[in-house]
């Protein structure tokens, strides 16, 4: 098995204390997360989950959902969720903490059933990896949408990260490859992992959507650069 995010989250549930997950990138190196994050309560989230999690009604798929933070104040507040998560360690601990509907599964294969919210939070656009596998992931999860269902998805724009101190920009921002598209590598006692992950402007977010067949609206702007946007069909 080679699982950092789940054996981290397993870890911590274990024995309430976890080493940093480590990541490095084509941007940044020797970057920490902390454990804990995975298991912040709903006063402990930033504003644009807390708007995220006000918005969800019917049933919701919450997607990605680690540890089950989310998944986790929504079934507490009485709302019909279901946690998906790939990681097998993961889904264990979200059982043990006692979320009642999880499924193993990738969201890409994932067909069972619809919905009337899908929820993708902690960076969701990042599960899309480039913006072409965003547009992927955009008609996959329309598929699983109710009639008038909606998907609540976060993101950030990273330009801030190439800025130097006389305004001009360390990378070319028009080139070919989108800047928003990095490659991971995450590392975690002996467990390590290599993925794309995807950051990106709502500009380019609502551009995506639309080639997928989506609108999409601004819910709210976050402390930094971040944002929730709202897509339905």
């Amino acid at each position: 098995m080679n699982d950092p995010f789940g054996a981290a989250i397993h870890d911590y549930l274990k024995n309430g204390k976890a080493p940093d997950i480590r990541v490095d990138s084509n941007y940044t190196e020797d970057e920490s997360i902390p454990v804990a994050w995975f298991f912040r309560t709903l006063k402990e989230m930033p504003r644009i989950e807390k708007k995220a999690i006000d918005l969800c009604n019917g049933e919701i798929l919450d997607v990605g959902a680690a540890a089950g933070c989310h998944a986790l104040v929504l079934q507490e507040q009485g709302k019909n969720v279901t946690a998906l998560e790939k990681s097998e360690l993961a889904v264990e601990v979200m059982k043990i903490r006692g979320i009642r509907n999880v499924i193993l599964a990738d969201i890409f294969e994932y067909k069972e059933k619809r919905y009337d919210t899908i929820l993708l939070l902690m960076n969701g656009t990042g599960i899309g990896g480039t913006l072409s596998g965003l547009k992927k992931l955009f008609l996959h999860l329309k598929k699983l949408l109710k009639p008038g269902g909606q998907l609540l998805i976060d993101s950030s724009d990273i330009k801030y990260l190439f800025e130097e101190e006389d305004g001009s920009y360390w990378v070319d921002l028009s080139s070919n490859q989108y800047y928003g598209e990095m490659e991971y590598e995450v590392k975690y006692k002996r467990h390590r992992s290599t993925f794309d992950w995807l950051f990106t402007d709502f500009e380019n977010l609502q551009k995506t959507a639309r080639e997928a067949g989506l609108s999409c609206e601004l819910a709210i702007r976050g402390d930094h650069s971040d944002y929730l946007a709202k897509l339905h069909i």
